[in-house]
């Protein structure tokens, strides 16, 4: 069913006005009156409308029923990758979306190339946001994931460390396997944190264990920098009983 997401403010009344892309979306779809869709305020909450007006600037929907959305994870995870470069961070959020992040957070580390300057980030953040947004609504989902960005590793230690498991991946780890992070105790949330194209530094690494975090291998092999989010992404998916 095609889903739209609109502000938990416009999703008040009875009906829902369908404006801007949304409204361009629903006349790509030739959606006429009377067709069913879902309408999500991108925080949980969706609603199954009927369409009633189907202009060509505007789409007017009714809404049947208010619901819960059924296809977020259990488990909350957020994921903290150290900026790549390119355009690797995108394909991350796309992604990371799609497998059930509830956010995801870029910060620069010592061996970061990458390192958006303040004036292009705002536009950077905007354009990161949609793709989210985009893959939120593709995907099913009934949350967008947040996209922020830290000034520090500092920042994301300190933030991440509020979850239930705080796990960071490391290639030189050897003793201390995902799976023996998540079998050690119950969780409900998890951090996820993982560096750069370089790796992180071994300082880095010691100020994270410092600060309370589980170190951990994603295995004998080295996983790019855009590969080793996802894949612990998925595994956590996996162990909380989401596939």
């Amino acid at each position: 069913m095609t889903r739209f997401f609109v502000t938990p403010e416009e999703m008040t009344g009875d009906t829902i006005l369908l404006t801007g892309e949304n409204a361009a979306h629903a006349k790509v779809l030739r959606l006429k009156e009377g067709e069913q869709v879902l309408v999500c305020d991108g925080q949980g909450c969706e609603c199954l409308c009927a369409v009633t007006e189907a202009g060509a600037k505007e789409t007017v929907v009714e809404i049947l029923e208010r619901r819960t959305s059924e296809t977020e994870a259990a488990v909350r995870v957020s994921v903290y990758l150290a900026f790549p470069k390119a355009d690797k961070l995108e394909h991350v959020i796309q992604k990371a979306t799609e497998l059930g992040a509830a956010e995801i957070i870029a910060f620069p580390s010592a061996r970061c190339v990458s390192r958006p300057d303040e004036k292009s980030l705002k536009k950077k953040l905007e354009r990161w946001q949609k793709i989210a947004s985009s893959a939120a609504e593709q995907s099913g989902r009934g949350v967008i994931p947040q996209v922020r960005v830290l000034g520090s590793l500092a920042e994301a230690l300190k933030q991440g460390r509020e979850g239930d498991l705080a796990l960071m991946f490391y290639e030189n780890e050897q003793a201390t396997t995902l799976r023996m992070a998540l079998s050690a105790r119950k969780y409900r949330t998890v951090s996820l944190l993982t560096g750069p194209e370089g790796g992180l530094e071994e300082k880095e690494v010691a100020h994270a264990m410092d600060a309370g975090w589980q170190v951990c291998t994603l295995g004998k092999r080295i996983l790019r920098c855009e590969t080793a989010p996802l894949c612990a992404l998925s595994a956590v998916m996996y162990d909380a009983g989401e596939f």
